[in-house]
């Protein structure tokens, strides 16, 4: 059947959702003390630590991938300190996929957490010293709670983000069938045989994932009622 899936595309489905599922929990656990971070100080330091947490933005994905293979290859800095250690290198893995996708979507963590904690401004964090809160209670049962929607929204971003990733990937993980084979690699190996029907199934299924996505977006976002003018003609 054209619409059904074969084992491989399976594996394929299973490791994106492991990987993004990784990568989103991963990403809001460092990306929130860094956007809490960047929220409350306005040094250069700051600006320093945002616009590295951002870079991935605006840098290729396969530049990316390459300084991060560079790096974590045997004859980078991290590469030797996990030969040293007698570590299995991390390109070519999935816990090097994990580390990749990460970096790779940590703007879509920092940049909607730091928006809302200083739309929020001080008060509650005043309000709640009042009452004894210390900052990290304070941060657990106010800030958190009404930051909800930026939170759900670093959450969707950074998994849909890391199921469709390709570039760094490509060059991280390579392609190797239920290790780093995940849906992007799949078209890719697809559309390299020339096999379009089955490309069409799966990146079909992308888009569908994509507007969903959005979708979600956008209910997270009530939207703002415009006051018609009367005086309007």
């Amino acid at each position: 059947m054209f619409l059904s899936l074969s084992p491989a595309e399976i594996s394929t489905i299973k490791l994106s959702l492991k990987l993004a599922a990784w990568t989103m929990a991963i990403s809001l656990l460092l990306g929130s003390p860094i956007a809490w971070w960047v929220s409350r100080r306005d040094t250069f330091a700051r600006r320093l630590v945002s616009a590295i947490a951002t870079m991935p933005l605006v840098v290729p994905p396969t530049v990316l991938g390459f300084y991060l293979l560079f790096f974590m290859g045997p004859f980078g800095p991290v590469g030797k300190v996990f030969k040293a250690m007698g570590l299995q290198l991390l390109p070519f893995t999935f816990s090097g996929l994990v580390v990749a996708s990460v970096i790779c979507s940590m703007p879509f963590v920092v940049q909607p957490l730091s928006n809302a904690f200083i739309a929020l401004g001080e008060r509650p964090l005043e309000a709640a010293s009042t009452l004894g809160a210390n900052t990290f209670d304070a941060f657990m049962t106010v800030i958190m709670p009404q930051c909800k929607p930026a939170f759900l929204t670093a959450a969707i971003m950074s998994f849909s983000h890391a199921i469709g990733e390709f570039g760094v990937v490509l060059m991280i993980g390579g392609n190797i069938p239920n290790v780093t084979r995940v849906l992007s690699m799949q078209i890719y190996v697809y559309v390299e045989n020339m096999n379009y029907a089955r490309a069409h199934v799966l990146a079909g299924g992308l888009v569908v994932f994509a507007v969903l996505t959005m979708l979600a977006m956008q209910m997270l976002n009530p939207r703002q009622k415009v006051k018609k003018d009367k005086s309007a003609f």
